[in-house]
Order: C-alpha cells, then sequence, then structure tokens
C-alpha cells in the first residue's frame, strides 16, 4: 500500500527542507541498489501513450514532463525518477572540481505561495563522481541532460576552461548539455550572459562535439533583452534555450529571505513572458524547453502550445507530491484529444502557426 502524499507532507514540513530533501533522496536512490522494488512505483507514475512520443536530441521521449536541474545533482536517483513518472532527467548542476555550496540554512519553503527559495550555490560531488555514476547506469532507460556550471572560485576571466572541460568530460554521457549562466548562487554568474562569453563558449563546444547543447537563461530580465540573449546564442551555435531559472525578485512573496532564488507558484507567470518572448522569435529554429511554476497539465499545455517542445518540473513536487507527474501527464493526453490533436508534435507552437 502506497502512503497518501497529504497524510506524508505535514511530518516533511516539519523538517528543514534541505533534510526533507535528503530523506527523498535516500529514498529514491534506494531502486539502485533494489530495483524491482520500485517496479510498482514505475507502472502506477509512468506514463507512455502514443500521443506524448516524439523524437529529440536522436532520442524517444516517451513523455515530454521532465526533472528540472537542481533535484538530482549527483546523477544519484535516475532510475529513481522513473519512479516518479518523469519522461526525461536533467542532473547538476555540477561542476569541475566538488563543492560544499553555500553555508546553511539556504533552502526556505514559501508554504502559503507553493515557493521554493534556494541559495544551494552548485553544491555537488564534482565532475569524476557524476561521471562514474553516469558510466555505471549508461545507456538509460529514459533521455538524460546534464547542466554544467563553473566553480565558484574559478574568476569569470578562465570560467570558460570550466565549461569545456565539463562539455568534454559529459558529452558522449548524455543526450544534452546544459550551460547554466542563470544561476543567481554563484557570485558574477549572471554577468556571463553576454554576447562576448557565449559567442567564445560555443565557438569552443562545437570544435569538441555535435552533442545538443542548450542555454539556460533567468526571468530577471526585458523580454527584449531575454530575446537578444537566445538570438545570439542560437546564432553561436546552441541547440535550444531553456526558460526559465529562478528570480531573485523577492517582492514575489510576502516573506523572502534576502539570498538565492525564488522558484514554483510564483514565478509561473514571470516564467511564462520571458519563455513566450523567445518562443515568438525562435520558434522552429530551435529546441525550446519551459520550465518555471509549472505545477498542472493546463500550465504545461500552455507553455506547449506556445512552443515548448518539452517542459520541466522541480519545486511543485514538494507541494504536490509524487503523482503531480502521473496527473500532468494523463492530463496531457486528454487535452491533446479534446483539441484533436494525435500527437503532441502537433500541438507544440500551436499558439504560433496560428498568430
Amino acid at each position: 500500500m502506497i502512503i497518501p502524499y497529504s497524510a506524508i507532507k505535514p511530518y516533511l514540513f516539519k523538517l528543514q527542507p534541505e533534510t526533507a530533501h535528503h530523506l527523498v533522496e535516500f529514498f529514491l536512490r534506494g531502486s539502485n541498489i533494489f530495483p524491482s522494488a520500485y517496479n510498482p512505483w514505475i507502472k502506477d507514475h509512468f506514463v507512455q501513450h502514443e500521443s506524448l512520443g516524439q523524437e529529440l536530441f536522436g532520442r524517444t521521449f516517451l513523455n515530454p514532463v521532465g526533472l528540472g536541474a537542481g533535484f538530482d545533482k549527483n546523477a544519484t536517483m535516475i532510475r529513481g525518477m522513473l519512479a516518479l513518472g518523469f519522461g526525461y532527467t536533467e542532473i547538476g548542476t555540477v561542476t569541475p572540481i566538488a563543492q560544499i555550496g553555500n553555508p546553511k540554512p539556504r533552502m526556505f519553503r514559501h508554504v502559503e505561495e507553493e515557493a521554493v527559495q534556494n541559495a544551494m550555490g552548485f553544491n555537488n560531488d564534482g565532475m569524476a563522481k557524476v561521471e562514474k555514476r553516469l558510466l555505471s547506469r549508461f545507456p538509460f532507460s529514459t533521455p538524460i541532460g546534464v547542466n554544467i556550471g563553473k566553480n565558484k572560485e574559478t574568476s569569470e576571466k578562465d570560467a570558460i576552461s570550466d565549461y569545456i572541460i565539463l562539455i568534454e568530460k559529459f558529452k558522449d554521457l548524455c543526450d544534452y548539455l546544459v550551460i547554466n549562466i542563470s544561476s543567481p548562487n554563484t557570485p558574477g554568474l549572471r554577468d556571463l550572459q553576454n554576447e562576448e562569453f557565449i559567442s567564445a563558449l560555443f565557438s569552443e563546444a562545437k570544435k569538441l562535439t555535435d552533442k545538443p547543447i542548450m542555454l539556460k537563461i533567468a526571468p530577471d530580465m526585458s523580454p527584449d533583452q531575454a530575446v537578444e540573449l537566445s538570438k545570439m546564442a542560437v546564432k553561436a551555435g546552441a541547440a535550444g534555450i531553456i526558460a526559465t531559472n529562478t528570480s531573485i525578485d523577492y517582492s514575489l512573496v510576502s516573506n523572502p529571505k534576502d539570498i538565492g532564488g525564488i522558484s514554483g507558484a510564483v514565478i509561473k507567470e514571470k516564467s511564462f513572458i520571458i519563455f513566450e518572448a523567445v518562443a515568438k522569435e525562435l520558434f522552429g529554429k530551435c529546441i525550446l524547453i519551459s520550465v518555471g511554476g509549472i505545477d498542472s497539465a493546463e500550465e504545461a499545455y500552455r507553455r506547449i502550445k506556445a512552443g515548448a517542445s518539452l517542459v520541466q518540473v522541480l519545486s511543485a513536487i514538494v507541494f504536490h507530491g509524487p503523482t503531480l507527474i502521473r496527473d500532468i501527464n494523463e492530463g496531457l493526453v486528454q487535452l491533446l484529444a479534446d483539441d484533436g490533436y494525435k500527437n503532441i508534435t502537433e500541438a507544440i507552437g500551436a499558439d504560433r502557426k496560428n498568430a
């Protein structure tokens, strides 16, 4: 018998958010040791329907709902994500050298607003350990993305070398890579969201691999700035754009901390505005992935019709529980059918095509 999340949630919320995260990770890591024990969860949560499947990055995505970066930082829960119903997993952010991250406490819940504020600071085991885990699990049942970032101590001048090292390390162990220069939790990182750095980085990356490399952008810029940055990245060689990362607009919650980035329901519209602006310009020219405040099938469908081939969910699971991804995918099946679409590829960018 699976205990309802509503019965567990009050006890989890009595724990510090990071402690609760480690508890969930402990449970999901068990799938690496006792995989057959998680088969009932996979059967109950993973939605596979002909209307949801599509080919991207040379792989089949059985459903379009993925895990956003920041949850499985160290590639310890990849099989566990199947048990939660995710069609793909983005691990990381991974840095060349292991980091402990920022001082604790560094993660906070805003329960009434269904938001999370985190100032983790790219805490991770480093590329060597993550590479070892990926090798032990390769090939994967579902597509895997690797989100990469520079070490905190690496200067802006030397940042490109960190990304190149990481691209070389993971290019043959994933289905796509993500350049993270939009987290607010590493000093100076967002300053790399400029033409000179992005052009130089993608120029070097193209010499190393033809693996799709995405750029993840921040929500705290104007739509025009987001469009220009995204256009420049695609021109330089980016395979697509992921919009958006967490926000440093602390007015979104009533009692914010003065550190970190905010995610969850409160950035829904902020994220959508940026995503739609980018999609109006770049739909059909690259792959677009939408993340930020997605907590229902209706919201996922709005992003898909706006131009997203894939969507990502993270913070909403904290508040809605482990059945959320199943509910979103089942809802998408129904929404697609209601609109007369036989496959999700017909719905992707429908609002752009009809504009």
